[in-house]
């Protein structure tokens, strides 16, 4: 089949009979995500159950724009995730109506209206439960040098459907006759796992090179591949990926990372250079082994720990899950824990490979990257520091934990612990059954004690015994520098010796403040 020209027969419609076949099917399966259906007839049956299952709102909508003389079709994403089974939300409708006829359709149906995007021809609505988006069919040309598009308002379907990024999106059903709409063969490619676009991949991403980016949050999400046309086009291309705004490069990488397989989406971006314009420090970590494998495949090892990290999330449906999947600061914590292990990278003279400190320069790699990709704050600030916390547990070595360290790990966490224990647990990547056992146990006897400690204690917010106005007061200080020295001299004997009676701390801020030099000016 050509992928610039659409064959003779582009619709199939779709009858009562097979309405009928399918809807048992859908409503058992709702808001799933399943496998990729396996043949064409159980695609149809599945997508025409879920669409049946919207028949108040389409039926509806339809309804008006047919008496207004207008075409409307469900179409894009939403027609695709009924195919896979996956829960049908958000209604994407095209219609050769202009947006000010839209708007007059509209009245009177919908709760609440709105202008997306009048330039682009997207007006949104919204009636009950239900937001939908109906956008003019369109015919964008773009300039080669920048994202934006030159929207010109189309009168067909077809040619509405050509502009789009991949076949598996360009699909529709027109309604209300239920009539499905496949010009580009996208029904064949979802059935085979398959990304292609409708035009040639070069026109599609050159068009809007963030469609590559998209294509590995497709491998990720449904476990779709790009067909050797577009992997090769994405791989000679990728470069042009440098002409799209950070935030939205952000937002693909977000999906790819929250999808079912991550792996797959990353080693995607990594093998056809596309990494390198949004993340370069993955394919960094693909340090070359040395001839005596002193050190494991870094890369290969954070793949994993992503793998395990995800594995170790709650189940969202879960009220009591303390880290309900997915997590999106869990995910990106294991996927850069090793950034700084490039850089760090130091061969001994006794034949060893040593990484020192990897953990702190990782810290500052990490929230030097998700600044650029214009993350917000707080995931910044959350993620760098797990990343600089990764290696605490292995610094106590296979010692006991005494109360102070305890003390010391749960505070360094604060409200990241729960986080800490996922990361530090999946970082494990041994084949040495052996080793793997005594970590895991090592661990174990870990959580047990911040248990002991935490039934004894508060750990949320271990403060000073004494307060800065108690300090003040005590030492007959006016607040500044010495004030501060003080609280963090109590504030370390808070946490190794833990609370102490009033009489107890007062003497050890004097013995304290009795060895200061200004003590005695």
């Amino acid at each position: 089949m050509s992928t610039t020209s659409p064959p003779e027969d582009t619709s199939v419609l779709v009858g009562g009979g097979v309405i009928a076949a399918g809807y048992g099917e859908r409503a058992a399966g709702r808001g799933t995500l399943t496998a990729v259906p396996e043949d064409r007839p159980a695609a149809l049956r599945r997508a025409t159950a879920a669409i049946v299952g919207l028949a108040p709102v389409t039926g509806e909508l339809a309804g008006r724009f047919v008496a207004a003389g207008h075409e409307l079709s469900l179409v894009g994403g939403p027609v695709r995730d009924a195919f896979l089974g996956r829960a049908v939300n958000d209604l994407d409708f095209t219609t050769d109506a202009r947006p000010d006829e839209v708007e007059r359709v509209l009245t009177g149906w919908a709760d609440a209206t709105w202008d997306m995007g009048r330039d682009f021809g997207t007006i949104g609505a919204r009636r009950g439960e239900h937001t939908v988006e109906i956008t003019t069919y369109r015919t964008d040309a773009y300039d080669g040098e920048t994202r934006k598009p030159v929207v010109v308002f189309g009168d067909t379907l077809v040619e509405d459907l050509e502009r789009r990024d991949f076949t598996v999106n360009a699909m529709a059903v027109r309604l209300p006759d239920l009539e499905f709409v496949d010009p580009f063969g996208g029904m064949d490619d979802l059935v085979a796992r398959r990304l292609r676009t409708p035009g040639t991949p070069e026109r599609s991403f050159g068009d809007d090179p963030l469609r590559m980016m998209r294509a590995a949050r497709f491998a990720s999400q449904v476990g779709m591949t790009p067909d050797p046309a577009a992997l090769a086009a994405m791989t000679a291309m990728s470069d042009r990926l440098s002409i799209v705004s950070a935030e939205r490069v952000r937002d693909e990488l977000v999906r790819l990372l929250l999808g079912r397989d991550p792996r797959a989406g990353l080693t995607l971006l990594v093998d056809t250079g596309l990494a390198e314009h949004v993340l370069p420090e993955l394919p960094a970590l693909r340090l070359e082994v040395d001839e005596h494998h002193r050190h494991k495949d870094v890369y290969e090892h954070t793949l994993t720990v992503l793998e395990q990290a995800i594995a170790l999330e709650g189940d969202h449906r879960d009220p009591d899950a303390v880290v309900p999947g997915p997590d999106l600061v869990l995910r990106l914590a294991a996927l850069m824990h090793d950034v700084g292990k490039p850089g760090t990278r130091r061969f001994e003279p006794g034949g060893g490979v040593s990484f020192h400190h990897h953990e702190v320069v990782g810290a500052k790699l990490t929230a030097a990257r998700l600044r650029a990709l214009r993350f917000d704050k707080q995931t910044v600030k959350d993620v760098s520091r797990l990343v600089e916390l990764h290696l605490r547990f292995h610094g106590y070595g296979d010692g006991v934990w005494t109360d102070s360290a305890v003390r010391r790990y749960v505070t360094d966490a604060g409200p990241l612990l729960q986080h800490l224990h996922r990361l530090t647990r999946s970082d494990s990547t041994t084949r040495n059954a052996r080793k793997a056992q005594r970590l895991r146990l090592a661990y174990d006897d870990l959580e047990r004690r911040i248990a002991e400690v935490q039934a004894q204690e508060s750990l949320k917010a271990v403060r000073p015994d004494l307060d800065g106005t108690a300090i003040m007061r005590l030492l007959d200080l006016a607040p500044g520098p010495l004030v501060g020295r003080a609280y963090t001299h109590m504030l370390a004997v808070r946490m190794d010796q833990g609370p102490l009676p009033p009489e107890a701390a007062e003497a050890e801020l004097r013995r304290w403040w009795a060895e200061q030099p200004e003590s005695r000016a």
